[in-house]
């Protein structure tokens, strides 16, 4: 990109009397100087886009999660559209929950948009560019959290500000909320929760979750709108055996013995287990697909056992489907061994299990155990994990949100099909659907699953032709749920 600023500097410095080397350097020095201009926002560039620029230039990997200072960029914000704005301290400094709230002339009971504000360290020798620079180039928006979660907090917070700035007659509060320690916890919104439920009350809430994918075309398939998450379980593994000299190998080797049970268990496939949501969800696809995939889709909901067993090693060989669809279990960590010449006499694993709600932990708890098969290894759920199943029953799809959720998601994407979700991961929804109030999570905007594999990964990026139809989808959600002409809401009804 021409830059006619850069360019008079660089025939100034390159023309004038210096030594060679000098004016090398200095050629050298304006070259990368314009680089990095053109990679900035500017004027120009979509302000979602330039918003999460912003965003992702401040730190806030977890640990530590330092928020504050993304905080106070969004208060000027917020507070200059007419927004109140409170800031919640937790007992770790730094570390801080952002609540906003345009009141409305509460005839209704407010609607709440979630999106956190920490996010997942880096490997940054893995990455081709600073993933703290908020570069935007090749019509994406790079950094860490461009998808998982700044990218939706910037949508969110632009259709929320929009609202201020047009001045839109409210029949309800609209509530923002950048929350803290999501990828961490214990300090997110479950603690926030304890003491400051009456700021985040609300009929309903807007969170991550549901995808928005595209195809190899470009055309947006379908829009997944999450009605219920997984719940995270951690099982840790530890093995016992000999300390003795390396020299002298014995038969209960620790370290050989864990490595036996992480095998054992990467190698067992969990089996296919359909909630309603999922069952809904491969039915979309098998709408949105052709020939012998669409058959796959069909059999996977409502084939044979042999039917679903094929249907099943086909359509696993996509990540995020494979994890659709059953429990699923990865090991994360592991530690033994304290020097090169000794035999330790312990090692110990740490697993990360996503499961279905209604899932009992205690049972995946026995099923390891017995796939294990080795009394040398313990099999235990780790600590802070809890022994309860999730509750089975989702957010109901009879509501105002979700029913505008679909309603523009089809108006903004008009081939693509719209469907009720079961996320793969986690997220905070449980603070609220905890109480009985609907959670709805969708990262919104389209991407493909190339970008998908970028989260929690390296290189991770958005488009900004995404990020724009995102926000003005959200902000027509926002004005039809919470403006004063926006009809009724039903009685909410569980599904």
């Amino acid at each position: 990109m021409a830059n006619p600023v850069v360019d008079r500097y660089f025939r100034a410095m390159t023309t004038l009397r210096w030594p060679s080397l000098v004016r090398v350097a200095a050629a050298a020095a304006i070259s990368l100087f314009a680089r990095e201009l053109t990679a900035q926002p500017s004027a120009a560039v979509d302000p979602t886009a330039a918003l999460l620029s912003e965003l992702i230039r401040i730190n806030t990997s977890n640990p530590p999660g330092t928020t504050l200072p993304l905080a106070e960029l969004l208060q000027k914000r917020f507070i200059a559209a007419g927004y109140t704005v409170e800031i919640v301290q937790t007992p770790e400094k730094g570390k801080v929950h952002f609540i906003a709230r345009l009141k409305g002339d509460g005839s209704k009971k407010p609607l709440l948009l979630a999106a956190h504000a920490d996010v997942v360290g880096v490997e940054r020798e893995k990455w081709s560019l600073d993933p703290f620079a908020g570069v935007i180039k090749d019509g994406h928006v790079y950094g860490r959290g461009a998808i998982d979660f700044k990218g939706g907090m910037a949508v969110f917070a632009m259709a929320a500000l929009r609202l201020g700035e047009k001045k839109v007659p409210l029949a309800r509060d609209v509530i923002f909320l950048a929350e803290a320690d999501e990828e961490g916890a214990p300090l997110n919104t479950s603690w926030l929760a304890r003491d400051h439920w009456a700021s985040m009350d609300a009929e309903f809430a807007l969170n991550e979750g549901g995808w928005i994918i595209k195809g190899d075309d470009e055309k947006v398939r379908y829009v997944s709108i999450s009605t219920a998450d997984k719940s995270v379980t951690g099982i840790v593994l530890t093995s016992k055996g000999t300390s003795t000299h390396s020299s002298m190998p014995l038969p209960d080797n620790a370290l050989a013995s864990l490595a036996g049970a992480i095998a054992r268990i990467a190698a067992y496939e969990t089996p296919v287990q359909l909630t309603a949501e999922s069952r809904q969800f491969f039915q979309t696809l098998g709408k949105t697909s052709t020939g012998e995939t669409a058959r796959f889709f069909r059999d996977l909901v409502d084939g044979t056992p042999a039917q679903v067993h094929v249907a099943d090693s086909v359509i696993s060989k996509d990540p995020l489907l494979h994890a659709i669809m059953r429990n699923t279990i990865a090991p994360v960590l592991i530690s033994g061994g304290f020097r090169s010449n000794v035999i330790p006499g312990s090692a110990e694993a740490t697993l990360n299990l996503r499961l279905i709600p209604g899932t009992d932990p205690n049972a995946m708890v026995a099923m390891i155990e017995k796939l294990v098969n080795d009394p040398r290894v313990t099999v235990k759920l780790a600590p802070g994990s809890s022994a309860t199943p999730s509750s089975p029953v989702a957010s109901s799809v009879e509501t105002e949100l979700y029913r505008a959720l679909a309603r523009e998601s089809k108006a903004q994407w008009p081939t693509a099909e719209v469907t009720p979700y079961l996320f793969q991961a986690g997220t905070d929804a449980a603070a609220w659907r905890s109480r009985g109030i609907p959670v709805y999570g969708i990262y919104p905007y389209p991407i493909t699953n190339d970008e998908l594999r970028t989260m929690h990964g390296n290189d991770e990026r958005v488009s900004v032709a995404s990020l724009q139809q995102g926000t003005e989808m959200i902000y027509r959600t926002l004005v039809s749920v919470a403006g004063k002409n926006a009809p009724a809401a039903p009685a909410n009804k569980k599904k």
